[in-house]
């Protein structure tokens, strides 16, 4: 039974085929609306909180997500075990998936999605172009077919010069994607993009297009109705990331006019009517810096990033979403989108962005929310849980709402202050480091700012990762009073370690904080960092992870920079280069290997001196 063929009031039932903080999204919207809640989960979520906040939980399988929440045939079991009519994908694993659409459709289930026919046509990025160009919505230039050998992006980039961009066809979120500055780079890009693809997607089929140099990434959120009505909620600015993730995002996007406002939002609205798209769903734009613009993608689904629509609209969109594939429309008409002040959204992701933002799985010991006017914490983490490597490294999302966006700044960075997450190392620090810079400051952050133009090396290096069982790495806080004032600090093994104790007169407080807070936010800073020793010959894993390759073998000569081995950790590569000049003499795993953080995963060794003659000078 299609989507279309379902009308009616919401369901009774519905399935979270998701985990994390989006599956608690979508559990207490079912809450809300009188709906019993299906929750599943792997074994590495056995005791997350989506299964204990659901009504009902279901085991899909093992830790992988191939064999757990990409395993169609066993969700679908589940539904039906469990007289579900709905299931609600969340956003990513299975949710632009057209197959498992359809699949859910022929078990006589709702999709609370975009059919998946139109899914089909947005979800593939060439077929999406052909859309926007029908739809007479400008495009970047680029390829119209996936490439089928890799020196095709040496002959794109000969055509259009560089950089060019090579693209995962389909997917998003920034992943299977890789920029190439030149011919040099332009074989082994393809060929990261592709594994990249393959390993978060399911398909590893790439495309290219000119990469434009300093766009900022601007994007709609639609809604569509059964009987073809679309409407859009305004957009958002998302151009503060990096590697092509977004780190933070904004509504509505600052220095925006209303006439270039306009003509992008209809823009949005004009490709989801050419497609016939239902429910929710985000047009992508890059924005030159002469007022051009471009349409990038459309993500088929609902985005991590729509709290900050929804706090500028006041329209649930979980809930519009429901009503949608119910059959029993969207509930509001573009007339009644009324927009108010100024939403703001922190990631926090289990990465250290003093480490290059590395991924950074393990226990979390102790996680605190702010609290406050304006301010909303959607978290799937909790004091004691675990931030698996094998899923994607969002914690949780910080979003803040006020009467303007020098409000809504400010209140950001007091809620970030109140933030509490030990054991990992998170975003955090870089998010208190961005709010503060005057990119941001003023409004004009592109894609690029972030990798190409900060100076991150002033945020500060924080705890490693800790795995269930270190016990903290025998840390504890313990509270001090000196000169009638209290400090909080960390102490390792016994020792003063991450704050000393000022004497007696001496004052810690500033305008930002409480000496108390100041001195726990110092603390929590403190703490050892995974670096490569120069003076060491082994290459070590700065993370847990699996080896995808080498890129030497043991004899070759390396110098400092050159790529030696690639780890997928979070489903990201990361490439880890060469510390020191010499020889590659030992290389200790191979692909596929899963490896610990601090593994030795190769040796170089210094390159012999030359052997001095023994003949006299003639």
């Amino acid at each position: 039974m299609r989507n279309s063929d379902r009308r009616g009031t919401v369901f009774e039932a519905v399935l979270v085929a998701n985990r994390g903080e989006i599956a608690l999204r979508v559990i207490r919207a079912c809450r809300e609306l009188g709906v019993r809640s299906v929750a599943v989960y792997s074994d590495a979520d056995l005791d997350a909180r989506h299964v204990r906040l659901a009504d009902e939980a279901y085991r899909l399988g093992p830790a992988p997500a191939s064999e757990s929440y990409l395993n169609v045939a066993r969700i679908l079991e589940v539904a039906q075990q469990a007289r579900v009519a709905a299931i609600h994908p969340g956003y990513g694993f299975l949710s632009e998936n057209a197959d498992f659409a359809d699949a859910v459709v022929d078990a006589g289930l709702v999709f609370i999605g975009p059919s998946p026919d139109a899914m089909r046509s947005m979800g593939d990025k060439l077929s999406a172009r052909e859309v926007a160009i029908a739809a007479d919505v400008p495009v970047v230039p680029g390829t119209d077919e996936p490439l089928t050998d890799p020196a095709e992006a040496l002959s794109f980039g000969e055509t259009h010069g560089y950089p060019i961009a090579v693209k995962a066809a389909y997917g998003g979120g920034g992943r299977g994607m890789r920029v190439v500055t030149s011919a040099d780079e332009a074989v082994e890009a393809v060929g990261a993009a592709q594994r990249e693809a393959t390993t978060a997607f399911g398909r590893g089929e790439v495309y290219l297009e000119r990469y434009i140099a300093r766009p900022r990434h601007i994007e709609v959120q639609i809604l569509g109705d059964l009987d073809g009505t679309v409407i859009q909620l305004g957009e958002r600015d998302c151009s503060t990331q990096r590697r092509h993730q977004k780190l933070i995002e904004e509504s509505p996007a600052p220095g925006l006019g209303e006439e270039l406002r306009a003509r992008i939002g209809d823009s949005a609205v004009r490709i989801a009517r050419e497609v016939g798209y239902t429910n929710a769903g985000t047009c992508e734009f890059l924005l030159d810096e002469d007022g051009s613009f471009y349409f990038l993608e459309m993500n088929a689904r609902l985005q991590v990033e729509h709290p900050v629509t929804e706090l500028v609209c006041g329209i649930d969109l979980v809930h519009a979403q429901f009503r949608i594939a119910s059959g029993d429309g969207m509930g509001i008409t573009q007339h009644g989108v009324r927009r108010r002040g100024h939403a703001i959204e922190a990631r926090i992701n289990a990465e250290d962005p003093a480490s290059g933002f590395m991924p950074t799985p393990g226990l979390i010991t102790r996680f605190a929310a702010p609290e406050g006017p304006g301010v909303r914490v959607d978290a799937g983490v909790e004091s004691g849980s675990e931030i698996p490597r094998v899923y994607d490294s969002l914690i949780a999302k910080v979003v803040v709402w006020a009467e303007d966006r020098e409000r809504a700044r400010r209140r950001l960075q007091r809620a970030l202050s109140e933030l509490i997450i030990e054991g990992v190392a998170t975003t955090t620090p870089f998010h208190q480091f961005a709010l503060d810079h005057p990119d941001f400051v003023a409004g004009r952050v592109s894609t690029v700012s972030v990798e190409k133009e900060w100076d991150l090396s002033s945020i500060p290096a924080q705890p490693a990762a800790t795995s269930a069982g270190d016990d903290d790495r025998g840390a504890r806080e313990v509270t001090i009073e000196v000169g009638g004032r209290r400090f909080d600090v960390r102490v390792h093994d016994g020792q003063a370690g991450a704050l000393t104790a000022p004497s007696a007169g001496s004052s810690t407080g500033s305008s930002t904080g409480s000496p108390t807070r100041q001195a726990r936010t110092r603390s929590k800073v403190s703490g050892p960092r995974a670096h490569q020793n120069p003076a060491s010959e082994d290459v070590v894993a700065p993370m847990q992870g699996s080896v995808v390759k080498y890129a030497v073998e043991k004899g070759a000569q390396v110098v400092t920079g050159d790529l030696v081995v690639v780890l997928e950790a979070m489903k990201m590569e990361n490439h880890i280069n060469a510390h020191r000049d010499g020889v590659v003499t030992e290389i200790h795993f191979a692909p596929g290997d899963v490896v610990e953080s601090g593994a030795v995963l190769a040796h170089i060794d210094e390159l012999p001196s030359p052997e001095l003659g023994s003949g006299t000078d003639t």
